[in-house]
């Protein structure tokens, strides 16, 4: 049985999320794992600094199926199944050891799977005390006089075959991000010190809503429904384009996954992070996918642990289901945050409105018609209606070169283009220089001032309501008669 459990889909970094919930469920303020390399002989140690177990608290901790999931728990409990610290620890190793101290109280149990293998009959035999290779640590353990120690030894399951040291830095650096994004909510609480360190580095959060981001897009009011189970409650989030953040902050927030895994739902159960990113199988048709176009969506959902079995919580806590009931609400939700994410990611983060609340004329516009979605220049756009004006004869040639760019416009070529490179294309002058707008700038000046009887500030005004222009303040401002 348990080598079967072994296979239950764990990775590294969720099998220590898992131990690190009972160190927070024993009230601890710090967690030390410390990855130590010796090849075959490598292994990970998770010390806290909680409340520790007594003698009987720590045998049913290593026993399996020792709690019923279907019991009433604490509201802060992080478990329910009563397997996590087992399960996660042998889907990574076969040798075990839990040291604990309460009360100046020590006691240690380790399971071997290799002793299991090799015992006759059907006994299911739990060693006292560390292996000879975890005695030192135990040891050292014992003159700290509180808390717990996690050992994992025979590190089989991460040890495989070619692995070597690089690809163990590489874990810890894996394990780091993972346990970031998990407890981020833990790390951020000042009111309550939480802290983890690898290797004796401080694991800093990370957020993945950035909040009070200056150049965020939008965020939702609290909403929450109640059931039977307690308030779930829901808030919607549109980060920043790409364009309205600088390199670091960009990687930063692009998460473990990158920009386009990270979309969706972040469900959280007592502030700790299962679920990171998913769309949680909704849609309408069929269930919706992870796009470019939605990327910058991300939705926070708290529910209490009273409904795991309702969400279908696995043991792993690494997967979720809304309660048919919750379905319709939640996917009203997502789906006006998915339609904002679009609207800011098409937009690249600029307002479609001026300063002064007043809407930007654009170049191009979507028109939905019976045969589908067409994109059609706008000839009220201050440019290309001076040309219109002032066509004369050519007229009915300028309308056939424009109907003609309406008709080509290489859409499937741009959404692979910006698929591919995970942006969009350059467009508003982006890395051109001042000269270059300004030479447009002034062509489109000239003729509100000239030909069409604008005075120098009516002019100005009228192009910072164009678009491009509305992204050139200064440029605009500093246009004259004899520019």
């Amino acid at each position: 049985m348990i080598e079967a459990l072994r296979g239950l889909g764990y990775t590294t970094a969720s099998a220590l999320a898992d131990i690190i919930d009972n160190s927070i469920a024993a009230k601890a303020s710090r967690v030390d794992l410390n990855f130590t390399w010796q090849n075959e002989k490598s292994r990970i140690e998770i010390l806290d600094n909680g409340s520790g177990m007594d003698a009987q608290g720590l045998d049913t901790a290593m026993r399996l199926g020792e709690l019923n999931p279907l019991d009433e728990r604490d509201e802060s409990d992080l478990g329910r199944f009563g397997m996590g610290l087992k399960t996660a620890s042998f889907s990574q190793c076969r040798s075990l050891t839990v040291a604990t101290m309460q009360n100046n109280q020590f006691n240690c149990l380790r399971w071997d799977l290799d002793v299991l293998v090799e015992s006759s009959g059907d006994g299911w035999f739990m060693l006292e005390g560390a292996s000879e290779t975890g005695l030192p640590l135990v040891e050292s353990f014992k003159k700290i006089g509180h808390g717990t120690l996690v050992l994992w030894e025979k590190l089989d399951r991460i040890l495989t075959d070619g692995f070597t040291s690089n690809d163990f830095l590489d874990l810890i650096d894996q394990v780091e991000r993972h346990l970031a994004m998990v407890f981020h909510r833990y790390l951020e609480d000042q009111s309550q010190r939480f802290e983890i360190y690898i290797n004796d580095n401080k694991v800093k959060p990370w957020d993945p809503f950035m909040t009070g981001h200056p150049a965020k897009s939008w965020n939702s009011p609290l909403a929450s429904q109640l059931t039977l189970g307690g308030s779930v409650n829901v808030e919607c989030h549109v980060l920043p384009h790409k364009d309205r953040l600088t390199d670091k902050e960009f990687e930063a927030a692009a998460g473990p996954d990158g920009w386009t895994a990270q979309q969706g739902f972040y469900v959280y159960r007592n502030r700790r992070m299962l679920l990171a990113g998913s769309w949680l199988g909704l849609g309408k048709a069929r269930s919706w996918t992870k796009e470019e176009a939605h990327r910058l969506a991300r939705i926070r959902l708290d529910i209490p642990n009273t409904v795991d079995s309702d969400w279908k919580i696995d043991i792993r806590k690494a997967t979720a289901r809304p309660p048919v009931k919750m379905r319709k609400w939640l996917m009203h939700l997502a789906e006006d945050t998915r339609a904002r994410a679009r609207k800011t990611f098409a937009s690249r983060g600029r307002s479609a409105r001026t300063g002064n609340g007043e809407t930007v004329v654009q170049a191009w516009r979507a028109d939905q018609t019976s045969t589908g979605l067409r994109y059609k220049v706008d000839d009220s756009h201050p440019a290309i209606r001076a040309v219109l004006d002032d066509a004369g004869s050519l007229l009915p040639q300028i309308k056939a070169m424009l109907r003609i760019l309406e008709e080509t416009i290489p859409v499937q070529r741009i959404w692979l283009d910006t698929a591919e490179n995970k942006e969009t294309p350059r467009t508003n002058f982006d890395g051109e220089a001042p000269s270059e707008v300004i030479e447009v700038l002034t062509i489109m000046y000239q003729n509100l001032t000239s030909k069409k009887g604008f005075s120098a500030e009516e002019a100005k005004r009228k192009l910072l309501q164009t678009e491009p222009f509305h992204d050139y303040p200064q440029l605009v401002a500093s246009l004259t008669d004899s520019t």
